[in-house]
């Protein structure tokens, strides 16, 4: 009779877990349905004749994007996560543009974006003055300009600012925290290893403060940066020597008696053109770009509604060039984009070199550095693409310093912005030990070994004197290593080397002029020069990129439908001071080291490090 009963019961359930699963099923079919059917009815992107185009770049400026969409972000929206802008898409969209008689003008809106290292935008500026070249206008707005918001709109032939905004010129600074303290009162002891006295990413858990080394050469770079900025925003605005620090005085002049708002004193000084409200600037538009058919503002084609309306306008003849992206920190094994994994990378490199088609690889590097060993296996592989037959260049970004120097010496020419901060020849090892933090708690270790080595990685008991001798010898190996192979590649000899290394930061300029790189140019001059060399009358870039799932196909295909269409949210204020902390110098290192190899299991031993923390100023 139970039997009966239960059997009953369980077939009751098994018709309900079906009615629910059908249900569930049902409902995701026709949100599925709905966003097919809505990007099959979308209109194809069109371009009118005689029409302005609308830049407006979200976020930070990267060679590569790195968000990767979320079904939820499709259904819900993307919860203000437009954190970045491709360079390369903008630049070459940019480039495009200049050369279409459908676009007449650019409006260049800044207010959504955040930055991007001033190499970034100078190859961006490039663009913009190839654009005004063609004797196309350019008219930046923002309510606030931020410095390197007011960098780029320097490149527009008029700047209108919000009455009541500012420009916030501000300076370079390198700042970060130090925990020589809080460790010493924790009682966690770091066992510091390196070569070079100013390879300084180590230096937060050796002092409080930053060493004399570190501030000389950090300084050095910075005012080289800041004299690159001041030189081409005073160029491009025409202002006098001397005009940045005569209104950066007036902003701060506690003497100051006139009542003059920020924004008159920018318009004074000759920063900007024009005072407007937002209803002001459509209108001032309208009347320079062409009204929009209700008449209430200008009429523009946004950024990448253009670019995907002229995908199959870009250039296809020619010989074809390999167009490889490795952005982020160097570590072992395969990484999504925005890291730069060993395996991942070289396995592009693989995919190049085996093409056919491609004629020649050129590889852009936007890293810090990191680990030696994955820094060393890239190199070898590049290497071997050369011995192939098949030429590799280098394109630095905003910067290719440490590990990221020491990938880019293996190719056959190395190209560098005059802002890009490279070099870092140096290397470090850093191993935290919790024995007098665990013995306060009355937590202690004991036993027994064969070898004075044999708790070597075990962070609850003391380093011995040997176990430090051995590792800093690794060290010292490594450095070894890293001179030979950049003397070996620049032609000169390891002593030289040793003389402009030791962890020094070298703007590109710099280094240019030291023989760490061949040529200063931005991306577009690499591949210009790239295709002279291989005696390319015209040329096609073909990027070799991670190759997604067929679900990441599905995403990223329904992600671009979303975002021509407008719905895609803005960024938040949340997301950006998040990704503010991403960049600084310590956000920097603790991304590194949550992928680094820290496990102290059998025949794995720690990373030994080439990686620049403090190649971000801000």
């Amino acid at each position: 009779m139970f039997k009966f009963i239960a059997s009953i019961f369980s077939a009751i359930w098994a018709v309900i877990s079906w009615l629910r699963a059908a249900f569930f099923n049902l409902i995701f079919l026709i949100i599925l349905a709905a966003i097919i059917t809505a990007i099959v009815n979308a209109p194809k992107p069109h371009v009118p004749n005689h029409i302005a185009l609308n830049i407006a770049p979200e976020g930070f400026l990267v060679d590569q994007l790195t968000y990767e969409a979320s079904p939820a972000d499709l259904v819900l929206g993307s919860d203000g996560r437009r954190l970045e802008t491709s360079l390369i898409d903008l630049v070459d969209t940019i480039n495009h543009a200049a050369t279409d008689d459908r676009i007449t003008s650019m409006v260049l809106n800044l207010t959504k974006f955040a930055g991007g290292g001033i190499s970034k935008m100078e190859e961006l500026g490039q663009a913009l003055e190839h654009f005004k070249a063609a004797g196309k206008p350019i008219y930046a707005y923002g309510d606030n300009l931020s410095q390197q918001q007011y960098f780029l709109a320097s490149f527009a032939d008029t700047i209108y600012l919000n009455e009541m905004g500012s420009v916030l010129i501000t300076g370079f600074g390198m700042y970060q925290n130090y925990f020589k303290d809080a460790a010493d009162k924790l009682s966690v002891d770091f066992h510091v290893f390196r070569v070079g006295q100013y390879k300084d990413a180590v230096e937060p858990f050796m002092r409080n403060d930053m060493s004399p080394a570190s501030r000389e050469h950090n300084s050095r770079w910075l005012n080289e940066l800041w004299n690159t900025y001041v030189n081409r925003v005073t160029g491009n605005r025409q202002l006098a020597p001397g005009a940045i620090d005569s209104y950066l005085a007036s902003l701060t002049d506690a003497n100051e008696t006139n009542e003059d708002s920020q924004a008159e004193k920018a318009l004074q000084a000759g920063l900007v053109d024009k005072l407007v409200s937002r209803v002001d600037v459509r209108q001032l538009l309208a009347e320079k770009v062409g009204a929009s058919d209700d008449g209430e503002t200008y009429d523009a084609i946004g950024y990448e509604e253009y670019r995907q309306a002229t995908q199959l306008e870009l250039p296809s003849g020619g010989k074809t060039l390999g167009l490889i992206v490795a952005q982020g920190n160097i570590v072992g094994g395969d990484q999504p984009n925005g890291v730069i994994g060993s395996a991942s990378l070289t396995e592009l490199i693989r995919r190049a070199r085996d093409d056919d088609s491609i004629a020649a690889i050129v590889l852009r590097i936007d890293s810090g550095g990191g680990s030696a060993f994955a820094s060393e296996v890239i190199r070898q592989e590049i290497l071997n693409t050369r011995k192939s037959g098949k030429p590799v260049y280098i394109s630095m970004g905003s910067m290719a310093a440490s590990g990221g120097y020491w990938v880019a010496s293996a190719g056959d020419e190395i190209w560098a912005t005059p802002s890009t901060l490279t070099g870092s020849i140096g290397v470090w090892g850093l191993i935290p030990n919790l024995a007098n933090a665990l013995n306060k708690l009355g937590v202690h270790s004991d036993g027994v070994g064969t070898t004075e080595l044999a708790d070597i990685y075990h962070p609850d008991r003391p380093l011995s004197a040997p176990a430090k001798q051995l590792i800093q010898s690794g060290i010292n190996d490594v450095y070894d290593h890293f001179l030979n192979i950049v003397a070996e590649a620049r032609d000169s000899d390891p002593a030289s080397v040793h003389e402009i290394a030791q962890g020094r930061v070298w703007s590109g300029e710099a280094a240019a002029s030291l023989g760490l790189v061949d040529k200063l140019g931005t991306l577009h001059d690499t591949l210009d020069a790239v295709a002279e060399h291989i005696g390319a009358g015209s040329y096609r870039v073909k990027q070799i990129k991670r190759e997604l799932t067929p679900t990441e196909e599905i995403m990223h295909a329904l992600m671009q439908e979303v975002s021509v269409s407008g719905l895609v949210d803005q960024h938040s204020q949340l997301g950006s001071l998040a990704a503010l902390f991403d960049t600084s110098p310590v956000g920097n290192l603790a991304k590194l080291m949550q992928k680094v190899q820290w496990s102290y299991n059998d025949g794995e031993q720690p990373e030994i490090m080439a990686f620049c923390m403090v190649c971000n100023p801000t």
